[in-house]
């Protein structure tokens, strides 16, 4: 690792960790997220981690740039990255995988060559870990999908995703925490509720959590709260 920042602004910096993706990283980012939070208190205003970096917003009016960016140095200096948390609490998100709210399951199928099952198995069978927030409050950007289930983004994104659509695009997946565009594949939807601005973590999943999606019927999904209002196709 060879640390480094970026200029991002009069009120930010951004500390590029690494310059490939690579699960291990996560360890690094979220150490930095933690250090940061802790640095900065109520001088800070926004991180937003990535795959490879960290954007640190703070408030100009109380913290200079030059002194941010020496702080941030500091930090680099004696940072060690988090234990790996695969010991840890694994976040379930409850799935109902279903043709009505993942309309394109059997696109997906036809791109990979598996069946429907096969597709919602290896979807729900793997732990996936976040290594980003971003696009919308509270949306993660969760990976690695199995190879068999990599997928391109649509060619055309939809102008409207249902709240809770579980999607996949690439070698990515992820849940939309309220309604929006969007360009990937949706296979299913879930009644989480991943972004909450009266919480005060704000957001459901964060930097580095670990996340399985569990398979539920559609009456489980509903009990749950979930919305089964159904979508088309492209």
């Amino acid at each position: 690792m060879n640390p480094r920042l970026e200029n991002a602004g009069f009120d930010a910096w951004l500390v590029r960790l690494f310059d490939d993706i690579d699960e291990a990283s996560m360890n690094w980012i979220a150490a930095l997220v933690q250090a940061c939070e802790q640095a900065f208190g109520k001088q800070l205003v926004e991180l937003v981690p990535s795959y490879t970096t960290l954007l640190v917003q703070f408030d100009p009016l109380t913290l200079d740039h030059a002194e941010a960016g020496r702080l941030l140095q500091q930090l680099l200096a004696k940072l060690e990255p988090l234990e790996d948390n695969t010991q840890h609490e694994v976040k379930t998100l409850p799935v109902w995988y279903h043709p009505s709210v993942g309309p394109d399951l059997a696109r997906l199928a036809q791109h990979t060559g598996l069946s429907t099952q096969q597709i919602i198995e290896l979807h729900s069978g793997h732990t996936y870990r976040v290594f980003a927030l971003g696009f919308a409050p509270g949306f993660a950007f969760m990976g690695t999908l199995p190879e068999q289930l990599e997928t391109p983004r649509l060619a055309s994104p939809r102008s409207t995703v249902p709240a809770g659509s579980v999607a996949l695009a690439g070698r990515q997946t992820a849940a939309y925490p309220r309604t929006t565009p969007g360009g990937w594949n949706l296979l299913g939807r879930t009644p989480a509720r991943l972004f909450d601005p009266a919480s005060q973590n704000l957001s459901l999943l964060r930097v580095g959590d670990r996340v399985r999606f569990e398979p539920v019927s559609k009456a489980e999904f509903e009990r749950l709260g979930g919305d089964t209002s159904p979508m088309e196709a492209p």
